[in-house]
């Protein structure tokens, strides 16, 4: 082997040397370049013209092996890349670049102490894996300028089971299979303090997350060419160049059956059985072992959407009662009665909701809509929408806790001051010198105050020029669904006396909605491909200095054009569709040319509920065409593929990189999906009871699709450390503070219950109305305004024949009738709803945010237990790593501090004389 693997390296150079021969003179210039080894930026080594290589090994037929070729070294991480010599698409002097960037790279990764070694590829000749080991002393080195929390001993705190543990134990996962991982106090690592620290073996001391991103540390920032002084360095930048085809930290075994390793615990076979299999739907997630695999990031992702989806769970229930309550008390609902009764009902002639192409319409004809509005606009919406208010406070509050108690059990409550690194892009760009204020030394930044102030104004400027962007899509969307509604008034016009069974479903009304949301959800989907890409861009250019930092940032500005994006025209169906309309006489233009529409016959809020259905249940969809479809398809087409080629025994490095990558941005858009659920949920809900139970099966099935594609469709992340859930925490609350404004408003103005409530109380009793009792007979014709026909514009005249004798029209407003001295002005009736409205709406916030806050007061965010444990570790790592120290300390400078004080005592003691 080594005589062959000899060969190899020969016909290698004698073609490299070939190929300086024909370039050398086009480039020199290139080669001194790159001929600069760099010194890495820990443990400093001398520079050297000589580059180290990695060791050469070829596959030893073992699949499921994790260990270089000697058997004892575990891959921490793998390289590969393209042999340049083998390449056809590039120059030949682009391939000798980048080639020696690569030599140089590995050299200086090598200098920094790991080991490589590579192999050629089984199925693919062209392809080269490097594997990567980090020794003993260099994940010590490292762990120490990482700050990394190691074990100092097992917890020893007694911990109180809980009374509901008999019932949570029927849904956790078998502790015999998945076994309960075993707590220890912790203190960041010390090299000088080894033999304080829990080491039982120097091999599973650091697990191998642990391993992975201290090695990934390195990787992105050792450095692989300088020029024109600018030091060029990281994986990151290498694969962005094609240098290197992939990076990724490899898979213990395969996902269908347990590794033939004995030395390996097949871990993610075990999270995929009893995780991620669709049977364990109904089962709690196994959240340390999930840590442990992929880590803390990770973990913080899944706890929390189980956390969310457990709420729903109440939220649902509640949810459904209010449903339930609406559909057995809608056969009471005298109001719809009334539009159904074909003496009243039949009786009312509707004005054209257009000009010219609308025609009059009988109020019967809402009758099946008047029978779902009142499932969904009845008293338990209210009771519902206050309900909501308060769950999404406990919501918070209690995650707040369970966030905390995370952060101590994982290790990361001071991962943001301590152990968080700088990002090597932001180093990268540090030339300017400034005084630190709390050290009063310099240090290097990579731009002046002045600086940061016009990028922070030239990122807000751009994002708020695509948050315009979409406010006129948003209008594009409104003008079209004026403009096509009087194409669809006109093809699916139905006379008074129409029968067809069609015109009960199929309104102008609804085909405009329904054409106008898919629409809508089109354009969504365009602008989010868009905005991704320049949002990132904005912010590499904010250069945020953490990767923390670089997250959040990024994270606001997607979601404020998410919000802008998903919500906004829900908040036009609620909130202005149908207010601003005029009457028949007089209405209102926009642009000058169309007729501002009106509600669907039915009221607007049944239109909210479609546009909502449509954009929540197509999101999902798409969601899952795009997250979960195309992975598994892409990966089928590749095993297909490579099956079609070799029937040979692939290893499991080779099998990793056939999976998909997880990308930059990783869990992002796992939030987004869900906190824009969330916002669906809370600030809509009054229009739609039945949302949470909806999100709950949604997110059920979320998790296990989320898990399933983790273990079986993508490569193994980069462990990551995260402290809680991010910029998400805050925008949560944003929308929590929102929620209650605007189902107060949904109630007030999109829902009639307020102007029903008015009539009810005071307008269908002397001295405005003529009932004896309160009752809500007569709503229905108290509320319809009458309109003569004769005051008609020209411009708005109705098209179609007048049928029968009668002079007027009804429309849906509260104005005085032609004859009144102040005709088609609004009368006594709209202001006592507008008072009402408003009342309503002050009342219910106060009363609401009230609650919220007594129960964000009485709810502390850190639960006793924790502070308790939090307490016991300091004073332990005070103890072990500080206090036993100075005991040494002072044990040998005793006696040469006693010979001191007798030395100083006898200089200054008088002469006798």
């Amino acid at each position: 082997m080594q005589a062959a693997n000899a060969d190899v390296l020969l016909d290698l150079e004698e073609e490299e040397e070939e190929e300086e021969e024909e370039e050398e003179e086009e480039d020199g210039e290139t080669v001194l370049e790159l001929n600069q080894v760099i010194i890495p930026t820990y443990g400093t080594v001398p520079e050297q013209q000589n580059l180290h290589t990695p060791e050469w090994a070829d596959f030893d037929n073992k699949p499921d092996s994790l260990f270089f070729s000697d058997g004892q070294r575990r891959i921490d991480f793998v390289l590969v890349y393209e042999d340049e010599t083998k390449k056809m698409t590039h120059k030949r002097i682009d391939r000798k670049k980048q080639k020696r960037k690569r030599q140089v790279y590995e050299s200086n990764l090598i200098n920094n102490g790991l080991q490589l070694e590579a192999t050629r590829s089984v199925l693919d000749e062209k392809l080269i894996f490097v594997k990567v080991h980090a020794p003993w002393e260099v994940l010590c080195t490292y762990a120490e300028v990482m700050h990394i929390k190691l074990p100092l001993q097992p917890d020893d705190l007694k911990t109180r089971e809980s009374a509901f543990n008999w019932f949570t134990s029927l849904f956790r996962v078998d502790e015999n299979i998945i076994k309960p991982e075993q707590e220890f106090f912790t203190a960041p690592f010390e090299k000088e303090h080894l033999s304080n620290f829990y080491i039982q073996d120097k091999d599973t001391f650091f697990n191998p997350a642990t391993r992975s991103r201290i090695v990934h540390f390195i990787l992105s920032r050792v450095e692989y060419a300088t020029k024109n002084n600018v030091k060029k360095f990281g994986i990151n930048k290498l694969l962005d160049s094609g240098i290197y085809k992939a990076a990724f930290p490899l898979h213990d075994s395969s996902f269908r059956h347990p590794s033939t390793d004995p030395a390996c615990p097949s871990e993610r076979y075990l999270l995929y059985r009893e995780w991620a299999h669709p049977k364990n739907i109904f089962k709690l997630q196994p959240l340390d072992f999930i840590r442990k695999y992929y880590g803390e990031k990770i973990g913080i992702y899944f706890a929390w959407l189980g956390f969310y989806t457990n709420m729903l769970i109440v939220a649902a229930v509640v949810g459904v009662g209010c449903f339930l309550y609406g559909c057995l008390t809608k056969d009471n609902c005298t109001w719809s009665q009334e539009v159904c009764d074909p003496n009243i009902g039949g009786n009312i002639i509707m004005c054209p909701q257009c000009d010219k192409v609308c025609t009059y319409w009988n109020l019967t004809s809402t009758c099946e809509s008047s029978k779902k509005l009142c499932i969904f606009d009845s008293f338990g919406t209210l009771v519902f929408a206050v309900f909501m208010g308060i769950w999404v406070t406990l919501f918070l509050e209690f995650w707040k806790r369970r966030q905390a108690e995370l952060e101590y059990e994982w290790d990361t409550v001071e991962y943001l001051e301590q152990e968080e690194q700088v990002r090597p892009e932001y180093e990268a760009q540090c030339t300017h010198v400034v005084m630190n204020e709390i050290t009063q030394q310099e240090e290097h930044v990579p731009y002046t105050a002045c600086g940061k102030c016009i990028r922070m104004t030239f990122c807000a400027s751009a994002v708020f020029f695509w948050i315009l962007l979409i406010i006129a899509s948003v209008i594009g969307i409104i003008v079209y669904r004026l403009s096509v509604f009087l194409v669809f008034s006109a093809t699916l016009s139905r006379h008074i006396n129409g029968t067809q069974a069609i015109h009960k479903y199929l309104t102008p009304q609804t085909a405009t909605s329904v054409t106008a949301s898919l629409i809508s959800f089109v354009v969504i989907m365009v602008l989010n491909i868009i905005y991704e890409k320049v949002a990132i861009l904005i912010t590499d250019f904010e250069l945020p200095r953490t990767q923390t930092d670089y997250e959040n940032s990024l994270t606001t500005k997607m979601f404020l054009f998410q919000f802008v994006n998903y919500y906004s025209s829900c908040f036009y169906i609620a909130f202005f569709k149908g207010k601003f309309v005029g009457h028949p006489g007089n209405p209102v233009y926009w642009l000058g040319k169309y007729r501002n529409e009106e509600c669907d016959p039915g009221g607007c809020l049944l239109e909210l509920t479609t546009q909502l259905a449509i954009i929540v249940g197509g999101k999902a969809i798409w969601n899952n065409i795009q997250e979960v479809l195309l992975p598994w398809v892409k990966n089928l087409i590749g095993r297909y593929c490579a099956d079609a080629r070799s029937e040979k025994i692939v290893p499991r490095w080779e099998h990793d990189y056939h999976l998909q990558p997880i990308g930059k941005l990783g869990l992002f858009y796992e939030y987004l999906e869900m906190v824009i659920q969330f916002g669906f949920v809370t600030l809509f809900v009054a229009s739609f009871p039945l949302a949470p139970l909806l999100a709950l099966f949604n997110n059920m099935l979320e998790i296990r699709l989320d898990a399933w594609k983790l273990t079986t469709q993508f490569r193994r992340m980069v462990p990551q450390k995260a402290q809680d859930i991010g910029a998400w925490q805050p925008i949560m609350q944003g929308i929590a503070i929102l929620a209650v404004v605007t189902n107060a408003m949904i109630i007030a103005f999109t829902s009639d219950m307020i102007p029903r409530l008015v009539y009810y109380w005071s307008f269908s009793v002397p001295p405005y109305g003529s009932h004896s009792s309160h009752t809500m007979k007569g709503y229905i014709n108290n509320t319809l305004s009458v309109f003569n026909i004769s005051d008609f514009r020209n411009a708005s005249k109705p098209s179609s024949p007048w049928f029968g004798n009668q002079t007027t029209c009804r429309y849906r407003d509260f104005r005085y009738p032609p004859g009144h001295q102040h005709q088609y002005e609004h009368n006594i009736y709209y202001w006592h709803v507008i008072a009402a409205k408003l009342a309503f709406i002050i009342v219910m916030e106060h009363v609401i945010y009230f609650v919220k806050f007594i129960i964000s007061y009485i709810i502390p965010d850190v639960s006793q237990k924790t502070k308790s444990k939090v307490k016991r570790e300091k004073y332990l790592t005070q103890k072990l790593l500080h206090e036993n120290d100075l005991k040494v300390v002072k044990k040998n400078m005793g006696k040469i501090a006693d010979k001191i004080i007798k030395g100083v005592d006898s200089t200054f003691r008088p002469k006798s004389e």
